[in-house]
């Protein structure tokens, strides 16, 4: 298949996920079949994903590839160098622990996606370090969890899934720039042709320029059941924007007293612009923020040492 081509859709798979069913079943019976079959049921619409990734820089022999080195936080290879850092402010109620994972690419196209169980569709989740190990992952973050909803843009690895768009979202495109962007004005097809590898969607921005977007304490990114606010103190995931081929990313634990509290919106922006990003973007947070090095969890995701299933992962291998 070409770059631009949507993989084919595969009849639904429907296996029951337990957990949320209990809370669906007391909204009565009326609605607790659709809210299953909706929020619960996972419906896989592409198998066998990787089969259908776009050829990489990296695949296509544009850079050379040695097996990389950990040593201690930093990890180094001839694709990418990662230092991994926390840092912890405050004190008592009010102590913030965020965890900060500074990227350098040779080749941006080494930022790569994977989807839980190599399968997209809705509700199809796995544990993020899983999702990582299962593509050999050294460095990985939780994604939007596209899996949640039914709009938006979703290109991961140089192949378009879904195009849908409906809000500000992030792409990642193969020369090494990353760009903010109107989903609305544009499609899929339109972007993988213009060289973008992966998008993101969910945001907001919360950093344009290098300065805090005013008005982010009052967004709202998704109406589905239970997702309406994203504000207050919460656990976070974002990834900023220093230069070409030069990401950020930060992971705020939170909902933990004495340990983590979490930071709001304003407070996750001034972190970035304070690590010299001059864009940054809020993607999927509370329980599902999590970051992953050299094989093991960086923080604390739920503050017990366990991790909530998500959709996908942006890692690098």
């Amino acid at each position: 298949m070409t770059e631009t081509q949507t993989p084919p859709r595969r009849h639904s798979r429907r296996a029951f996920l337990g957990g949320a069913a209990g809370v669906l079943f007391a909204a009565g019976a009326g609605t607790a079949g659709w809210a299953l079959d909706r929020f619960v049921v996972d419906h896989v619409e592409v198998a066998d994903a990787s089969a259908y990734e776009a050829a990489s820089g990296v695949d296509a022999g544009t850079t050379a590839t040695t097996n990389g080195t950990v040593s201690g936080d930093t990890y180094t290879s001839d694709q990418a160098t990662i230092t991994i850092s926390t840092v912890v402010t405050g004190s008592g109620d009010s102590t913030v622990t965020y965890f900060v994972a500074d990227v350098v690419l040779t080749d941006a196209t080494a930022l790569r996606s994977a989807f839980a169980d190599d399968e997209f569709g809705l509700n199809i989740v796995d544990e993020p370090s899983d999702i990582a190990a299962s593509v050999g992952a050294v460095f990985a973050v939780n994604g939007d969890y596209y899996g949640f909803r039914e709009t938006g843009i979703v290109i991961r690895n140089g192949v378009a899934y879904r195009d849908a768009g409906a809000r500000e979202g992030m792409a990642f495109y193969r020369d090494g720039t990353v760009r903010v962007y109107d989903e609305t004005a544009t499609t899929a097809d339109q972007l993988v042709a213009d060289g973008v590898w992966n998008t993101l969607s969910f945001g907001p921005a919360i950093v344009l320029n290098g300065a805090v977007v005013a008005g982010i304490d009052d967004v709202e990114v998704d109406t589905n059941v239970g997702n309406h606010s994203i504000q207050g103190d919460q656990p976070r995931t974002a990834v900023g924007v220093i230069g070409t081929n030069h990401l950020v990313f930060v992971v705020v634990d939170g909902r933990s007293e004495g340990y983590s509290e979490g930071v709001t919106l304003p407070e996750l922006a001034e972190i970035f612009v304070g690590l010299g990003a001059v864009t940054a973007y809020n993607i999927d947070g509370g329980g599902s923020s999590t970051m992953v090095f050299d094989g093991a969890l960086v923080n604390d995701p739920l503050g017990k040492g366990s991790e909530r299933g998500t959709s996908d992962v942006l890692y690098i291998a």
